[in-house]
């Protein structure tokens, strides 16, 4: 199945939290979530009681759609994270944070993480002074992210790095300089998502 291509606002209704796809819209305060927060569709105003398998289930999508994966990259990442030491969900929220096209979302670099994957596909980020085209490639302590000098989107970029919210404590912005660095990788309480990893863990332990 590819990547879920209609209306974004309508996943964060579905899933009953912000999950971070409008970006600019959001801040601006015209966000459907707030016009409209209830689930979609004509039964959107229901309250039917969700079953167990539900409940897990919308927990694993909620997280998929926040970081804009597909059903199979996100097993696998899943499947990664469950073969390494420590706890599972920890290692996979670990794993998602540390995407490129999320670090340059959460340095404030673009207001969505769709718009961060945009860049790096289209190679406007440099990842150590290289650029790079993976949206999927995880950074390291010490990397340095940053805009290709010269590139057509710093325009956006400085509009975004307006609007930013705080940057988390395992990185280092310096939005003047459209760039950022990895003072270390994340741990679970620096992850300001609204994704139950234990619910993820159950769905896939079924």
């Amino acid at each position: 199945m590819g990547r879920y291509t209609g209306p974004k606002e309508k996943l964060s209704r579905r899933e009953g939290e912000d999950l971070g796809l409008k970006g600019r819209r959001a801040l601006e305060g015209k966000s459907a979530m707030e016009r409209r927060p209830y689930p979609p569709g004509q039964h959107g105003r229901g309250r039917r009681r969700p079953s167990e398998f539900s409940v897990r289930m919308r927990a694993k999508q909620r997280a998929k759609f926040m970081y804009g994966l597909r059903e199979k990259q996100f097993a696998k990442l899943f499947d990664r994270a469950s073969r390494e030491e420590g706890m599972a969900g920890e290692n996979l929220m670990r794993h998602l944070e540390s995407r490129l096209d999320n670090v340059v979302y959460r340095l404030g670099l673009a207001t969505t993480r769709a718009q961060a994957r945009q860049f790096v596909v289209h190679q406007h980020v440099t990842v150590n002074g290289k650029r790079l085209d993976r949206p999927s490639y995880e950074v390291s302590a010490g990397d340095v992210v940053a805009i290709l000098p010269g590139a057509p989107i710093e325009g956006l970029v400085r509009e975004a790095t307006e609007v930013a919210g705080p940057t988390p404590p395992w990185l280092l912005a310096d939005p003047d300089g459209l760039k950022g660095t990895v003072n270390r990788l994340p741990a679970r309480d620096d992850i300001a998502a609204p994704v139950e990893e234990r619910l993820i863990v159950e769905h896939y332990s079924r």
